[in-house]
């Protein structure tokens, strides 16, 4: 071997060497960075014309296992979504409490019928029936402010939506001037294992916020992808949009995200390949999961408010208020009247002496006063049966309907009352006479609490011509698989239905609408569209000069039906003066005259109705995961609690459960990955030794050199 070979061998040695050393010790350097993974210098033996001429450095790699990256990468996503579900679910759950917890919205209501209790022992006392106004004002602020919550955690959903969009726009531009850096190191046969590194701490962060695969290329790129293929990182960054819209509010129609690839073709809808991590989690949060716990409190507070109004309309106060003023139902005077049964109005005096009582048989159509014989009602329209009524009353009071509103007055020093037959009581959509119109509401609202509106197909709808309905169609998969624009048409309902639907212009291909007998707007699935979810997105409608929409009336869309909370009210006149809480009824037993007592001071039968209402079995809609039941509103109230508590700790078990998985996944990949300190020190201690062996070797190659120069 000649002197040149061995100086050869011994400065490949060191060469290689220094680079062991410099892959051990930044191994060791790194080694609680997150992300990082080990590197591992290759080597290989020099050969020329068969003899070895020392060592080759081959490269510096990276060991990572490209499974046990993807395995990271899922579980990743997964428990993020998991920890933001949780996260938020438990946040709500803590507002809105127990039973057991003073202040909770099921505690003031029980505090309400607890007060309405003790004002139907004594309903003399001024205090207990201010105590009554004031607890039920409660529980409905109580409601508000869990709506509003509720809208703050949509609100709050909505804008991390945007920010997280931004930082994933952020985290695909440096992956993609990563991969040129990448991409120019390998092709100069450089270490690249710091950009790899860098990038794979990148995909880690990605992955928290939406569910990812990657593929590396031969010339060392890392392209990124949706679970579902659509590119984020190919030959440059994908750029995906969204623009917050600022609000909560239920039926916020909230805009779609997009994707634009870096090649500048057309954006594309990007909701449907959102298949998990940070993103999904807000978007089911905002669209799905608050959206349900809305309705469901909505119906409990409507379904309250309208139980305890059954009972009012169907009492009185003492002496009876002079005028009972109706809620606006969205009705025309031209509308069918709609009602079965029998119920009475009276005229009292400020005694409670009868001044006049009108006998109302719907099915029948005829009016019956003080006992006299029967006259008709000379229609069938709610404006016939107002004047009819208002003919009846004669010089002792007024009916009157516009606007969606009836008014019943009684002249000065009178008041009005009114009462269902016990019998064959009263009924339109199942409410009675009084109860429908809200004539004697302890709770007022300014729209619809409930959408049994009575109407049948025949009646006119009473929108005009041109007026918009535009609906969104979703599929499951988050789609947008049509938009559909009606303009109103025709004269009645079922030319209104007719046009819903069509199969071509309307909604016929998805789901068909109809009125029921209470006159509530159903919509059925059609066949294979069970998953598909029809969307109001804009109404322009409003029912004659009522100021109520068609969505408004019938509850079609989410702003109608969860907005509901907001709504109630305990009647101004109640709150201004308690003693026109009702808690007496007329007696009508034995058929009185004119001039006996119908009504008592200290009477407590309206009272004890009212306190019924906690636990009358009664009907409750569909909303949230609930279906349509029957129950009292104790149990349903109770199936809130228990239903907002279940989902709580199911997405805290569903979280746990997702971290579970993904610190075993993030273990066995460090197991690969990872660094051993003791395994880099043993490879230090190695290529010290080696490093000096190929310095010792130069030495006694100088030796060898010098001793041959003295002998000449």
């Amino acid at each position: 071997m000649s002197l040149s070979s061995i100086l050869g061998s011994a400065l490949s040695g060191l060469q290689a060497s220094q680079v062991g050393i410099r892959s051990a010790s930044n191994n060791v350097a790194n080694v609680n960075t997150p992300g990082y993974a080990r590197t591992e210098a290759n080597f290989t033996t020099r050969v020329i014309d068969g003899r070895g001429f020392g060592v080759s450095v081959s490269g510096v790699v990276r060991v990572a296992d490209a499974f046990l990256q993807a395995a990271s990468v899922r579980a990743t996503s997964q428990a993020s979504a998991a920890e933001i579900l949780g996260q938020s679910l438990d946040r709500f759950q803590a507002q809105v409490g127990t039973f057991d917890d003073q202040g909770s919205i099921f505690s003031r209501l029980n505090q309400a019928f607890s007060s309405i209790s003790s004002a139907a022992i004594d309903p003399s006392l001024s205090v207990s029936r201010l105590s009554v106004a004031s607890d039920l004002q409660s529980f409905f602020d109580e409601g508000r402010r869990l709506n509003s919550e509720l809208r703050v955690l949509r609100q709050e959903s909505d804008t991390r939506i945007g920010s997280t969009i931004g930082r994933i726009n952020e985290l695909t531009t440096e992956l993609s001037a990563l991969n040129g850096e990448v991409q120019s190191l390998s092709a100069a046969a450089a270490d690249s294992t710091g950009a790899q590194n860098r990038q794979a701490e990148l995909i880690d962060e990605l992955a928290k916020y939406i569910d990812i695969r990657t593929t590396t290329n031969g010339d060392g790129r890392t392209f990124v992808s949706t679970s579902d293929g659509v590119p984020l990182v190919e030959n440059g960054p994908s750029v995906l949009g969204y623009a917050p819209s600022g609000t909560g509010a239920a039926g916020v129609d909230y805009a779609r995200i997009t994707i634009q690839a870096a090649n500048g073709t057309a954006q594309m809808d990007f909701n449907s390949h959102i298949g998990s991590g940070e993103l999904k989690a807000h978007m089911d949060l905002r669209d799905i999961e608050l959206p349900i716990l809305m309705e469901e409190i909505a119906e409990m507070v409507s379904g309250a408010a309208d139980a305890i109004n059954r009972e009012h309309n169907d009492s009185t106060a003492y002496p009876p208020p002079t005028t009972l003023a109706g809620r606006n139902t969205g009705l025309l005077t031209t509308d069918a009247l709609g009602f079965t049964g029998a119920t009475t109005v009276a005229v009292v005096d400020s005694n409670g002496a009868l001044a006049k009582q009108i006998d109302v048989d719907f099915d029948a159509g005829t009016l019956s006063v003080d006992g006299a014989a029967a006259t008709a009602f000379g229609g069938t329209t709610i404006a016939d049966f107002v004047s009819a009524l208002n003919t009846a009353l004669g010089a002792d009071g007024s009916a009157t309907f516009a606007d969606g509103q009836m008014t019943v007055s009684a002249t000065t020093g009178s008041g009005v009352a009114t009462l269902q037959d016990e019998t064959t009581p009263s009924d339109r959509g199942g409410r009675g006479f009084a109860h429908f119109f809200g004539l004697n509401d302890l709770v007022e609202s300014q729209r619809p609490l409930f959408f049994q509106s009575g109407l049948t197909s025949t009646d006119a709808h009473g929108f005009t011509a041109g007026e918009t309905l535009e609906f969104r169609v979703n599929s499951a998969q988050g789609t947008i698989a049509q938009n559909v624009s009606i303009s109103i048409g025709g004269t009645s309902f079922n030319d209104l239905l007719t046009q819903l639907n069509d199969t071509v212009s309307g909604l016929g291909r998805y789901a068909t609408f109809s009125l029921n007998a209470s006159g509530e707007l159903v919509q059925t699935p059609t066949s294979g569209y069970g998953s598909f979810e029809v969307e109001l997105v804009t109404d322009t409608t409003e029912r004659g000069n009522t100021g109520l929409s068609f969505s408004q009336m019938f509850g079609v869309d989410l702003a109608a039906t969860a907005n509901r909370t907001d709504l109630p009210q305990v009647a101004s006149r109640i709150r201004a003066d308690s003693s026109q809480l009702s808690l007496a009824r007329l007696d009508l037993a034995g058929s009185p005259a004119v001039g006996d007592f119908v009504i008592a001071a200290g009477d407590s039968r309206g009272g004890h109705a009212l306190q019924a209402a906690l636990t009358r079995q009664r009907s409750f809609g569909a909303a949230g995961r609930f279906s349509a039941s029957t129950a009292t509103l104790e149990n349903f109230a109770a199936r809130i609690a228990g239903d907002v508590g279940s989902r709580a700790a199911g997405a805290e078990r569903a979280m746990a459960s997702a971290q579970s998985l993904k610190s075993a996944a993030d273990q066995k990949r460090a197991d690969v990955e990872g660094v051993s300190l003791d395994e880099e020190l043993a490879n230090m201690t190695l290529f010290q030794q080696s490093y000096n062996a190929s310095a010792r070797l130069l030495q006694t190659a100088k030796e060898l050199t010098d001793t041959l120069l003295s002998l000449i």
